[in-house]
């Protein structure tokens, strides 16, 4: 099955507190010792099956992604009480580090960035944690109708497969009309857009059928469709990728296509030395015991002018809640009073997208050798889409591969042998027969997982952000949304997580 498995403690990767329901038993103490306003919690219970702790704070945080880790720090920053509460025996969300038996770590979720995203780089550059370029020396290579041909990275319209002229030509239309679409798009607001209405009646899949005419052209845009959004064309309303299109930026840049698919001057330009969990690792181990780990949040309810927040173990009350989680998950918290139905009939409708990583780690990136960068595009198998996820001194070779969408979905039952054994039949087409035996080989599948059930992003179809979509960031009364899904830029990435971490802070610094 998928693992979550946070990487080994060494001095390289130190790792965050590891907190739990028994480091609150100590009552005052031990939260007083992390620093002056966190939470104050005593037991209840001191039974090893059932401990209880209670609490009074500001604020109630329901989540320890980086969302919900960096309104933590702003708010405490901001001279108030939190507690986050995670439901995972970790930190990070959809930000994960996984051991491998070298003794390294790769990444299992997010890991890339790059430009306009500033405020993930200033989160990790004041936190110590350095970035270097994602492996992109040599060819990439296309593998499609049987034949690999490798293909440079800086072509006429960036790393483009080679394909037909016809095709070429149609795709460099099809890329150019999206980008100008965008830029019609409010980021704040797609559902504003003059023509919203018109654009999220028909899907992508649709969009496309109509203008990318020539079969090759539709085949590059189905892939980057997969590959970005790890969900098919028919499943997006065309609105929602005009928007995610328009995100690719920030307020002095405007969002492009090619910045969301490219490596070099893109979004895959950059990885973190160490693993990309260091970045929330390193943020909760600033919050000490203001992090609760193994908590799921069953109930918010209203009690007074405040909420009681009821964890497994743990129960707190505060003037205000910020949930920070994937709308899917928050929507399975039970609510008093109810939500509103614009709120709840919003998360009946962003389901996760589906997702999974398959890393294979060898002795060396042997493919380096041959010329090659470690990245594919294929139109076959169960990855069609890799990278090099070697470390930066190349100590060892890991290539990693998306299983995605529809090729997610049908290894969902599958054991991990029957998915390792499709990877790496893949990964010997794409690479040759060494890369048929890795020395190791890590897993993450994200739709298996209680608290996420996929990734990397909540999806919607047709009819969705017009008619729901305000109801996305609109707080409930003392109840307010974050997470990467509630940014308005790069949503779906590390860096929409830390935005809309400090939009929420500020938000309810403002009314507390």
């Amino acid at each position: 099955m998928a693992r979550e498995r946070q990487h080994p403690q060494h001095s390289q990767h130190p790792q965050h507190p590891r907190l739990s329901r028994r480091s609150l038993l100590g009552g005052a103490a031990s939260v007083a010792a992390a620093s002056v306003g966190a939470a104050t919690l005593t037991a209840t219970n001191a039974g090893p099956a059932a401990a209880a702790s209670t609490g009074q704070v500001d604020v109630a945080i329901v989540g320890a992604g980086l969302a919900g880790l960096t309104a933590a720090r702003d708010l405490v920053a901001a001279g108030k009480s939190v507690v986050v509460l995670e439901a995972r025996d970790r930190v990070g969300g959809r930000v994960v580090g996984l051991d491998l038996a070298n003794g390294g770590v790769t990444e299992g979720g997010g890991e890339f960035i790059g430009p306009t995203q500033d405020r993930i780089k200033a989160l990790a550059d004041s936190l110590g944690v350095q970035t270097f370029a994602t492996y992109n020396t040599g060819d990439n290579l296309l593998y499609k109708d049987g034949k690999k041909t490798p293909y440079a990275t800086d072509g006429i319209l960036g790393a483009v497969p080679p394909i037909d002229a016809a095709g070429l030509a149609n795709a460099g239309i099809v890329q150019a009309t999206l980008d100008d679409l965008a830029k019609q798009i409010p980021v704040d607001a797609p559902w504003t857009a003059a023509k919203a209405d018109e654009w999220d009646r028909q899907t992508f899949e649709t969009w496309l059928r109509a203008n990318a005419v020539i079969p090759s052209a539709k085949f590059l845009f189905d892939v980057a469709c997969t590959s970005i959004f790890s969900a098919e064309p028919r499943e997006l309303s065309f609105l929602f990728v005009l928007f995610y299109i328009a995100a690719a930026g920030n307020s002095a840049n405007p969002g492009t296509l090619e910045r969301l698919t490219e490596t070099a001057n893109g979004a895959q330009e950059l990885r973190f030395v160490g693993g990309s969990q260091l970045v929330p690792a390193k943020l909760a181990a600033t919050l000490g015991d203001r992090v609760v780990l193994s908590a799921p949040v069953r109930t918010i309810a209203r009690s007074g002018g405040g909420y009681v927040v009821t964890a497994d173990g743990v129960t707190v009350t505060a003037k205000k809640v910020v949930v920070a989680v994937p709308p899917p998950i928050a929507a399975r918290i039970t609510y008093d009073p109810v939500l509103p139905a614009a709120r709840d009939q919003l998360t009946q409708r962003l389901p996760m997208a589906s997702v999974g990583k398959a890393i294979a780690i060898y002795d060396t990136p042997f493919w380096r050798a041959d010329g090659l960068n470690g990245q594919v595009v294929s139109d076959t198998g169960v990855v069609s889409s890799t990278f090099d996820n070697s470390p930066p001194d190349a100590s060892y070779g890991a290539l990693m591969g998306f299983i995605e969408a529809d090729e997610a979905r049908k290894l969902d039952a599958a054991s991990e042998a029957e998915v390792r054994a499709a990877v790496l039949k893949d990964y010997a087409t794409y690479f040759g027969a060494k890369a048929a035996s890795p020395t190791s080989f890590v897993l993450q599948r994200w739709n298996n997982e209680t608290y996420t059930r996929g990734g990397p992003v909540s999806i919607a179809a047709p009819g969705v952000l017009t008619q729901y979509g305000p109801a996305l960031r609109t707080p409930v009364d003392g109840i307010h949304w974050a997470g990467t899904e509630t940014s308005t830029y790069w949503m779906g990435f590390m860096d929409g997580a830390v935005r809309s971490g400090e939009r929420v802070a500020k938000e309810v610094l403002a009314v507390l």
